[in-house]
């Protein structure tokens, strides 16, 4: 992680500037449009198809070279890609990211366990976290996902993912909710079977928004403010009241104020922190487009007509035009995966999940310091 804070300085400076002065720190490569779900919370399965080859992933990953830390495997459905593994060792081989994300629908459970495997072995120096998409609780969720037996087939994918991290250390199973209107009432039954039932190793949520890339803009599937609010707040309750520790407690400490900017953001309809999209993170669609991120899904330009050349297309006279907005304030959304780049790159934010952190840990160092006490003096012969 170290590594990254020399890359940090330069992406300030190129917020800055205006400048591309070092490529981005967080990617998400959209693998294929193909799902198997049928979401009413997205259309993507309806977008036309024209999937990168590996070969093609190949070159680009080599024109990245070790400029990304942080890689987001999407689709669509990733998983339905049989040559996912290779092309994640392709990244790897080239980019050596420290951190590896995948989402999963999780209705192929014969297969994605076995694939999974396979990538924990293409990239043992990476941090692995596979997301299981669940949004409601059995025929719930089939209803939201548009698949008859979903939830039953997810539950037994999950346990083959958690299966695999007796073998595999670098292994994060986690648990992934988006609330909609469809399920936004029955989140609270939603919390309670994922905390006391699956007990993942992270469980994150986001609000359903329209989305470009997801063909969803006018469908109203946004829950209205009020009824999120209460869903944050019930996540934030369960944040501050974990005993994590270590790595986890800061990751919370962030997750934690991640959530406190998307409350910020609905209700003040604008950037609460300046966004980095198309300097900190960026999107690369299945055909090659390079977009800033996928709630505009505007490309900078195509990587086949750059000749696969990453640096090329993040120096277009388009990409320039798509950062200027961006900082102009002309867009905001509670977008996750470049929220996170953002907060990480941003002095007060970090400064704030500090201070938390320190205050939590000297608060645990209080409390436990009665208990060591009364233990000691309890084992002591009378």
């Amino acid at each position: 992680m170290l590594e990254i804070l020399p890359k940090i300085a330069k992406i300030q400076a190129s917020y800055a500037t205006g400048q591309p002065l070092v490529l981005p720190l967080n990617l998400t490569i959209s693998v294929s449009y193909r799902c198997n779900s049928r979401c009413k919370t997205c259309n993507v399965w309806q977008r036309p198809n024209d999937d990168f080859t590996l070969e093609e992933y190949e070159r680009t990953f080599a024109s990245i070279d070790r400029a990304a830390y942080w890689f987001t495997f999407s689709g669509g459905e990733p998983t339905l890609r049989r040559d996912l593994p290779q092309i994640i060792a392709s990244a790897y081989r080239h980019c050596r990211p420290g951190i590896i994300n995948i989402p999963t629908n999780g209705i192929q459970d014969a297969i994605i366990p076995a694939r999974i495997e396979q990538v924990l072995q293409a990239a043992p120096g990476s941090e692995i976290i596979i997301n299981l998409s669940l949004d409601g609780i059995g025929e719930k969720h089939d209803r939201v996902r548009g698949v008859k037996g979903n939830f039953a087939r997810a539950l037994k994918t999950y346990a083959g993912l958690k299966a695999l991290k007796a073998r595999y250390k670098n292994l994060t199973v986690g648990v992934h909710t988006v609330i909609s209107n469809f399920n936004v009432d029955e989140f609270e039954q939603i919390y309670a079977y994922v905390r006391e039932e699956l007990r993942p190793d992270s469980f994150i949520s986001e609000i359903a928004e329209e989305r470009v890339e997801l063909d969803t803009v006018g469908m109203g599937i946004t829950p209205p403010l009020p009824k999120y609010q209460a869903v944050i707040e019930r996540l934030q309750q369960g944040i501050r009241q974990s005993e994590a520790s270590g790595v986890s407690r800061i990751t919370q400490a962030f997750r934690d104020r991640y959530y406190d900017l998307v409350k910020r953001t609905l209700a003040e309809q604008r950037q609460v922190i300046p966004c980095l999209a198309g300097v900190a993170s960026a999107q690369i669609a299945p055909n090659g487009d390079v977009w800033t991120c996928c709630i505009r899904a505007e490309p900078m330009g195509n990587l086949r007509e750059h000749d696969y050349n990453f640096q090329s297309v993040w120096s277009t006279p388009r990409a320039a035009e798509l950062r200027r907005s961006i900082k102009a304030g002309e867009c905001y959304c509670p977008l996750a995966n470049a929220a996170y780049t953002n907060m990480l790159c941003h002095i007060p934010t970090v400064s704030r999940v500090a201070l938390s952190v320190a205050r939590e840990s000297a608060q645990s160092l209080i409390t436990l310091r009665p208990r060591a006490t009364q233990a000691k003096t309890a084992s002591q012969p009378s």
